[in-house]
Parts: structure tokens; sequence; C-alpha cells
């Protein structure tokens, strides 16, 4: 099972210039907790609901303030042809639950983004379910 089988397509971004407050309005209205910035085609980084509660709230940020300025600027990407199992492995590694999805290595449009909730949904391999425990391990 690939990356693009599983993930969510036509996925919600916001322009990098948007406040901190369009980011958590736009996540209220969507119950998503992870936001794409984007200027033009590049992804310019990705601010999520923790981001603002950490970088945001506890730092004393205005709402007002720019959204890049407490967003995480390397933005962690898989391919849209990515086995699941490979992705999983990946989130591991980087100790995250969602990843975006570029097309490929030579397109890299946002085509999507994968969470580990989007892989358990369609889980039927006995190697997904192990991939999905070691990669929820680090949540003890």
């Amino acid at each position: 099972m690939q990356a693009k089988e599983v993930m969510t397509t036509r996925p919600e971004y916001l322009n990098a210039d948007v406040s901190i407050r369009e980011v958590a309005e736009l996540m209220r209205d969507t119950d998503s907790g992870f936001e794409p910035l984007v200027r033009g085609a590049k992804v310019e980084g990705v601010l999520t609901d923790r981001d603002i509660a950490i970088r945001g709230i506890a730092e004393g940020k205005n709402p007002e303030d720019n959204a890049t300025d407490i967003a995480t600027q390397a933005a962690l990407y898989t391919f849209s042809d990515t086995d699941v199992v490979d992705v999983l492995k990946n989130m591991q590694e980087q100790k995250v639950q969602r990843l975006l999805v570029l097309k490929s290595p030579d397109q890299k449009d946002l085509v999507g983004i994968i969470t580990v909730g989007d892989i358990a949904d369609q889980c039927k391999e006995e190697a997904v379910a192990k991939e999905l425990v070691n990669c929820a391990q680090h949540y003890r």
C-alpha cells in the first residue's frame, strides 16, 4: 500500500503571510491540528496546534503576529508512491504523527497529508500493524 492510497487529498493550506489567529480559526473550523503554510508553490513551514500553544501562547506572541514566526520551518514530507511501512518508519524516526505528501522527487507539488490515523484506518497487513505499534511507542 502506498501513501497516495490512504492520504488526505486536497489538504487545506494557508498563505505564509497569515496571522496566528487565522491559522487557529481554520484549525477550529476544519477540526484540524496541522496546517501547511505556503508562498506560491513552496511550502514555507507547517504549524500545529502544539506550535500555537508552545511557541505562541507560552512565549507571549500576539495572535496577530505572522504564523511563520512560530511555524516549524523544516517541513517533513514523503512522496505519494512511498510504501506506508516506510512512511511509518520515517514518522517513528522523526517522532511525528503526520507528514506532507509530495507528488514525486522530481515534482514536489503538495498533493496530500498522511497521518498515523489515515494508515491505521486502512491497516490490513500485519507488517503495517507492527509498524504502527512501533511508531506509537514514543508516546508512552
